[in-house]
């Protein structure tokens, strides 16, 4: 629990003992799940928590209230690892209004099937709600990145809760730079809905704001435009590192030799470059750094006629988020039947504005005499 502002607390709490959130990303530093309650004429909940932390955030309510009663709960998102409280939240504040949009209220019935509302509140886009010193202004936010989607804005105190926007992997007592876990968290859950990002920005230009208040990590209060020009960046599918990620599989070394020779000779030109072996590494770091820099090299087997199984994750997942505005570099190595190149280019080529770079580097086997002229091309392409 945390005080935020007089009056307006953290009653979250952070969990250790998650190892994949939403069931598929690594979070070796736990998660933070939070949820805001303010104290005024009407005392109001914003949002829930995971049902991994339901005992410590009720302890932490009822230390807040010190015995009053809750009148409004604020479901700004339906996702579980938020909504999954709400019904032992009840059995304590059985007269509670919830408050929330049209779906709001289909998906709640959809998760707890057997739930009687007694009293709710339908908002809808621009409606405020009055708590008495405090007010609270909805701005919905669909597919931010559920349809459901919206976020409250605190008049007096210029206050975003912003929901799952501006949010993070990691619990509040990691000690981790925000943009690497913010980053691996947006383009993993937010990352194809850039476009409704973007319309969401649009909507809080010129709203001065003094505290983003998210539903997972730290509240941010300083250098607000530091987060909102990143927030910018990524839903613009623009690279915001100027260097190259190199990604590649090799079954046996060789393709790896040519990717390391290629990341070695563009640092000895001054290039910034991260290289990652697909197989060995996390792939949603992977999917991170695709999207961090604005170059990137695939370099991959051929393998059963297609491409190996690691560097067509990738492919997938950066198609699923709409990978885009990119200059990419290709090696492809097979034996007797090359395949990789093409298939990489195939798929690429469906991506919007995408540059690739000739020539590709064909290895057959292992690196020829004749490949070194292919990887010095491919190496000044992509160091202008």
């Amino acid at each position: 629990m945390k005080e935020i502002t007089k009056n307006i607390y953290n009653v979250g709490a952070s969990s250790h003992n998650v190892d994949l959130f939403e069931s598929h990303f690594i979070v070796p530093n736990g998660m933070a799940y939070n949820s805001y309650l303010i104290i005024d004429e009407k005392i109001t909940l914003i949002d829930g928590v995971d049902e991994l932390v339901v005992d410590e955030w009720l302890a932490n309510i009822e230390k807040v209230l010190n015995g009053k009663e809750i009148d409004y709960l604020v479901v700004q998102h339906m996702e579980p690892d938020h909504s999954a409280s709400i019904f032992a939240l009840m059995k304590k504040h059985p007269n509670i209004t919830i408050v929330g949009g049209d779906l709001t209220f289909v998906m709640l019935h959809n998760y707890f099937r057997d739930l009687e509302l007694k009293n709710k509140l339908v908002i809808k886009e621009g409606d405020v709600l009055s708590l008495g010193q405090h007010s609270l202004k909805f701005v919905f936010a669909p597919m931010v990145h559920w349809p459901e989607v919206f976020i409250s804005y605190e008049l007096s105190e210029k206050i975003l809760f912003s929901a799952d926007a501006f949010g993070k992997f990691g619990a509040l007592d990691a000690d981790e730079e925000w943009a690497c876990e913010a980053r691996r968290y947006y383009f993993g859950i937010v990352g194809k809905y850039g476009f409704q990002v973007q319309n969401l920005l649009k909507k809080l230009a010129g709203v001065e704001v003094n505290k983003i208040c998210s539903l997972h990590g730290p509240i941010l209060e300083e250098n607000l435009g530091y987060y909102l020009s990143l927030y910018d960046t990524w839903s613009k599918y623009e690279g915001e590192v100027d260097g190259v990620f190199i990604a590649y599989t090799s079954v046996y070394g060789h393709t790896r030799a040519v990717a390391l020779e290629i990341a070695e000779k563009l640092k000895a030109k001054g290039v910034r470059v991260s290289v990652s072996d697909l197989a060995r590494s996390d792939m949603w770091e992977n999917v991170e750094d695709a999207f961090k820099y604005k170059k990137i090299v695939l370099a991959t087997t051929t393998y059963n006629m297609s491409i190996f199984p690691y560097m067509n994750e990738l492919l997938t997942h950066l198609e699923e988020r709409n990978y885009q505005n990119r200059v990419v570099g290709l090696v492809e190595n097979g034996s007797w039947a090359p395949q990789a190149g093409r298939i990489m280019k195939e798929r690429l080529s469906k991506m919007k504005n995408m540059t690739i770079l000739e020539p590709v580097v064909h290895i057959m086997s292992s690196k020829s005499k004749a490949n070194d002229d292919e990887i010095n091309a491919l190496v000044e392409a992509l160091s202008k």
